[in-house]
């Protein structure tokens, strides 16, 4: 427990922080499932504008240090490649 008065700010003011980071991690995990569900089901358009909004929410992510900013890049790199990938047409070779 802590024993000075900023140290008993500190405690106070870390558990908001979590609360706010765990919420925001969590509408970022799920917004996450929403691209890649919408790519799934086959529905590009709103694969694609569910991927903005996922896009936004990931340099928002990345600018508050909740995540790393590669970390950041690198998902929507790999969200921007799946829904490419699966919007063209299967050709057979």
């Amino acid at each position: 427990m802590p024993n000075t008065p900023t140290a008993k700010k500190r405690l106070r003011q870390n558990s908001k922080l979590r609360i706010a980071n765990r919420a925001s991690r969590t509408a970022l995990r799920n917004q996450l499932k929403k691209v890649r569900s919408a790519v799934t089901a086959g529905d590009f358009d709103a694969a694609a504008t569910e991927f903005r909004v996922a896009t936004k929410k990931l340099d928002k992510a990345a600018a508050s240090n909740l995540i790393h900013r590669n970390a950041a890049a690198r998902t929507k790199s790999r969200l921007s490649h799946l829904i490419k990938k699966a919007s063209q047409p299967v050709t057979a070779s």
